[in-house]
């Protein structure tokens, strides 16, 4: 075969490799397990609430979305001997992990199956408490710093735990790229599949990073909410007029990727599939973006592009908005500019309101309310949406049924940095 055949049958070989989604596992401020949390956005429920500890009480902003401790799967993930090796957000990766994994129903036992999965997953910001603590050890002795310090704050550990949980030898990635780090891990793990580096990605992000340091951090930047510390379930509220910025958020999504056939053959259940992934850069400030939206602008025509599809068959965009007064408008304008006049047949929502920003989690678990909506037909509501920005059609407060003969959407995740990236997902 010559070097003009080998072009040929690569280009043959990628286009014919669609991805799909096969399993989904979710920890989140709105409830653990998919089911629950998909039922409990659709009813509106908010899961922000005030931060009681005593350092939370000099700080601006008192409030964020914290996951519930009661759940059993939760507190045996959190246990004392758990945390002693992993970070918090290792231990709900492995919790989405294994809830992604039943729910496709793949559990690879040869070394051929185990060496077609890997992982691509990540998180945004290590446990800065972790570092602290660790800090005030090392002042009364060497011997008080935890060997497992360092493997605890590698943002790579939650990847490759669970690649050595369950013996997957396949690509094992992590991506820490600020708020779009869950986008990115869903997009690389697809194009690893897409290109033939593995037949099933297990890919996503995790974040638990709330204390009063990342809080202090945050407010200081003017990036959080401060004017609802008595109303917590008010403070998020994307693209609304009175939006003062974001409120943080902890927890896990983990989704199952799978070459198209490979899933066919083992009569996989398919929620959907991703089309296309779309980066960007802004090259232009480390927190705010681009007046003009010209990043956002690229990375979702690049997704389109890389879709292959025009941008009329896009009828949804689960937006990044962060309920940030700069972040949002910008959003709002590249949607528009991007779509034209199309933009009024599109409908927006961003499920922050419900669950505030997940930073490193925030794209891969709004992925998962995405390929939900294209699943069942229902896009979620962007709670505490009074009074819009401006004329787009925003689904607020409650449901909507989405009613097109095609279900096809864009995904949006945002970092600091000017980084970006666009996840286009359609129904099956």
């Amino acid at each position: 075969m010559n070097l003009v055949q080998q072009v040929r049958y690569l280009t043959k070989f990628q286009s014919q490799r669609r991805v799909v989604v096969t399993g989904l596992g979710v920890v989140s401020p709105i409830g653990t397990g998919t089911k629950l949390v998909w039922d409990n956005l659709l009813k509106g429920h908010c899961g922000i609430v005030c931060l009681q500890e005593e350092d939370y009480k000099k700080l601006p902003c008192r409030i964020a979305g914290l996951i519930s401790k009661q759940d059993d799967d939760i507190q045996k993930a959190l246990s004392k001997a758990n945390l002693k090796s992993m970070a918090p957000a290792t231990c709900l990766a492995l919790v989405a992990t294994a809830e992604a994994l039943v729910d496709s129903k793949w559990f690879p036992e040869s070394d051929r199956e185990k060496e077609i999965t890997g992982v691509a997953l990540g998180m945004g910001m290590i446990d800065l408490k972790d570092v602290c603590d660790t800090n005030e050890a090392l002042k009364i002795g060497y011997n008080k710093v935890s060997p497992f310090f360092v493997p605890r704050i590698l943002p790579n550990m939650a990847a490759g735990q669970i690649s050595i949980k369950y013996g997957f030898r396949g690509p094992n990635h992590s991506v820490s790229t600020a708020c779009a780090t869950g986008a990115h891990s869903i997009g690389d793990a697809y194009r690893f599949i897409k290109y033939g580096d593995a037949d099933v990605m297990v890919c996503g992000g995790a974040e638990s990073c709330i204390s009063p340091l990342a809080i202090a951090g945050f407010c200081r930047l003017r990036a959080l909410s401060t004017s609802f510390n008595d109303e917590p379930e008010k403070a998020s509220r994307p693209f609304d007029q009175k939006r003062d910025g974001f409120v943080m958020g902890e927890g896990a999504a983990v989704l199952v990727l799978e070459e198209y056939e490979h899933a066919l053959r083992r009569n996989a259940k398919i929620y959907a599939e991703i089309l296309g992934y779309g980066l960007s850069g802004d090259g232009s400030h480390i927190t705010a973006p681009r007046e003009d939206g010209s990043g956002a602008i690229l990375s979702m025509s690049r997704a389109l592009q890389d879709a292959n599809i025009t941008k009329n068959e896009i009828t949804y965009v689960n937006a990044h908005a962060t309920s940030t007064p700069i972040g949002d408008g910008i959003e709002s304008t590249a949607i528009k500019k991007l779509f034209g006049e199309h933009s009024s047949k599109i409908s927006v929502s961003s499920t922050k309101g419900a669950h505030g920003h997940l930073l490193g989690a925030a794209g891969n678990l709004e992925a998962v309310f995405t390929i939900l909506a294209c699943h069942h037909g229902v896009i979620p509501p962007t709670l505490n949406l009074e009074n819009p920005v401006d004329d787009l059609n925003y689904v607020a407060k409650v449901p909507e049924k989405w009613h097109t003969e095609r279900r096809v959407a864009l995904k949006n995740s945002f970092g600091f940095g000017g980084t970006n990236a666009t996840l286009c997902i359609a129904q099956i």
